[in-house]
């Protein structure tokens, strides 16, 4: 099954030089410290025509299950596109990556049986528009899953957290945002939240601030 062909949109590159060479260099370790076991299990349950938001530098690819027919990665950051880009020639499924913000996809409406959100979210400028993008490029009954850290359970980690996001994390993270809250995003977008797993990633003794994650499923309604 040939995948959905990208559209003209309006579309820019995202460039962040500094972020996404180190992200480039700790994704490896992130995978084998756990993160890779999250990875897959966020996308077992996928099958059909997928659109990934957010690729980075392609983690997901070699996981995808053989049930996907196939990959649209949607990617807006040059350096992590052109590494995502590489990491698609190995993926056990067609991967095609292209340039392309959250919020402005260039894709075709309802041209996919599912979506896939992994750590994208908290450095969203226009979370709602991201969220409303994908609503419109599943079909109705699609999937959307998610692996996203956000806010804490307690509150001196959330007050830790805003402290983080007002002063340098942003500024290291690329754009990341701890304070915020995935599963209440996706309903607040129309999706229907079936499945929810919490978590802590990673499992250290001192909570850091973006430790809090939440895997999950949701589906868009027929």
């Amino acid at each position: 099954m040939s995948l959905p062909a990208p559209v003209p949109s309006p579309a820019r590159d995202r460039r962040r030089p500094v972020f996404s060479r180190l992200y480039a260099r700790i994704s490896e370790g992130m995978d084998a410290e756990g993160l890779g076991e999250l990875r897959s299990e966020l996308l077992a349950p996928l099958s059909g025509r997928v659109v990934e938001v957010g690729c980075g530098n392609g983690r997901n690819f070699a996981r995808y299950p053989s049930a996907v027919t196939g990959v649209t990665a949607v990617e807006p950051e040059p350096h992590l596109r052109g590494l995502a880009s590489r990491a698609a020639a190995g993926a056990p499924v067609p991967v095609t990556v292209v340039p392309g913000t959250a919020e402005a996809l260039p894709l075709p409406d309802a041209a996919f049986d599912a979506a896939v959100l992994c750590l994208v979210l908290c450095s969203l400028p226009d979370r709602a528009g991201g969220l409303a993008e994908l609503g419109r490029v599943l079909r109705p009954g699609g999937t959307l899953v998610f692996l996203e850290h956000g806010l804490a359970p307690t509150r001196r980690l959330r007050a830790v957290q805003r402290v983080a996001d007002a002063t340098v994390w942003p500024l290291l993270a690329g754009g990341c945002h701890t304070a915020v809250d995935p599963v209440g995003l996706v309903e607040q977008a129309g999706f229907e939240v079936t499945a929810l797993r919490r978590l802590r990633f990673p499992d250290s003794r001192v909570p850091l601030p973006a430790a809090p994650h939440v895997l999950g499923a949701a589906r868009r309604p027929a």
